[in-house]
């Protein structure tokens, strides 16, 4: 089990050579044996699939729409608009995982096996590298405003997300190598290492790079922006920065217990460990993968006023966060450019 949600079709599908033996096959949100309990939860993760799709879906379409068609192409929506991309496109293969949970099997092929596992981390690779940029960013905004009021364009922004998406697409890449398909009574879509140890590389190497590191580099950004903040007084409204705080305590609180898990796995020995780490797999596995529908949400409940509106102005209360965003930003530029020009011309 090496990925999320579609890469966890098959949770207990490993093959080392040097190694323990093939466990019993077992694909994800399907229950190993036929017991009440079994069932029930093979049937909660099928309708959290389900909702998570629908509300992905929706809630991201929505995004992609207002930033990308209605508003003003600006850096802020830039990088929301790559964010939601993201999401929806994992959303949108979604189908795939609950096509297998209700079949039972893996019936969609060898390309699909690996697609659909590239897919899944290009998400996870995507989204952390996108709120690291955005954290970045607000830090320029704050210690150096009179060099992005100068330099921060749209165009330049459009080259970091490629940049970003480049370099989640590389690192997705071994989880299209490692991905095959075999038929053993039912044909499973699974992970196959040659080597335990190659195993161990790839589920340390990922939480390194999709996690701990981008960790680092958002705390220390943050602290810095709370100081000089602090220090200036010079922010009106501080709603922007909610955003970002729940975009990136979202993301980090789903995807934390994943990468516990799959460590753990790595270095698993007897089937009781693995029988519960499993287990434990299928339920982070699934709030990792609800991390890609709740951005939207966000969005909006830190909008105007969203529960005094609430459906009706869905669309426009995305749209103020937005907008409350780019007003920020050219606000603190100014702030901090006319607080440097009063330093320059006390000196």
């Amino acid at each position: 089990m090496e990925t999320f949600t579609l890469d966890t079709l098959s949770t207990t599908d490993y093959y080392y050579d040097d190694s323990i033996p093939l466990p019993n096959h077992s694909s994800f949100g399907q229950p190993s044996d036929p017991s009440d309990s079994s069932q029930g939860g093979w049937v909660i993760l099928l309708v959290v699939n389900v909702v998570i799709l629908l509300l992905g879906v929706f809630g991201n379409g929505v995004v992609i729409w207002i930033a990308g068609l209605k508003m003003k192409k600006t850096v802020n929506t830039t990088w929301y608009l790559s964010l939601a991309i993201s999401d929806f496109i994992f959303c949108a293969c979604l189908p795939f995982n609950i096509i297998s949970m209700v079949t039972k099997e893996w019936i969609l092929g060898l390309f699909m096996c690996k697609f659909t596992s590239f897919v899944m981390f290009l998400n996870m690779f995507s989204s952390i590298f996108l709120l690291v940029v955005i954290s970045v960013d607000r830090y320029v905004l704050v210690v150096f405003p009179v060099w992005a009021q100068n330099q921060r364009t749209v165009r330049r922004a459009s080259v970091v997300v490629v940049l970003a998406w480049a370099i989640s697409v590389v690192l997705s890449i071994p989880s299209t190598v490692f991905r095959q398909v075999t038929t053993d009574g039912t044909t499973k879509c699974f992970n196959d290492y040659p080597y335990r140890n190659r195993h161990i590389i790839v589920a340390v190497s990922r939480f390194v790079s999709g996690f701990v590191l981008p960790l680092f580099i958002i705390i220390f950004c943050y602290s810095v922006i709370i100081l000089r903040l602090r220090t200036n007084r010079m922010t009106r409204s501080s709603k922007p920065f909610r955003v970002l705080t729940a975009l990136i305590a979202m993301f980090f609180i789903s995807w934390l217990p994943y990468h516990v898990f799959i460590i753990l796995e790595s270095g698993a020995s007897d089937q009781t460990s693995l029988t519960v780490i499993h287990e434990g797999l299928k339920i982070s596995a699934t709030l990792a993968s609800a991390n890609s529908c709740m951005n939207p949400f966000l969005y909006s409940f830190m909008g105007k006023d969203f529960k005094q509106k609430c459906w009706n102005s869905f669309l426009s209360t995305i749209e103020n966060a937005f907008d409350e965003e780019e007003r920020s930003s050219r606000s603190r530029r100014t702030s901090f450019s006319q607080a440097d020009s009063k330093v320059h011309t006390n000196v």
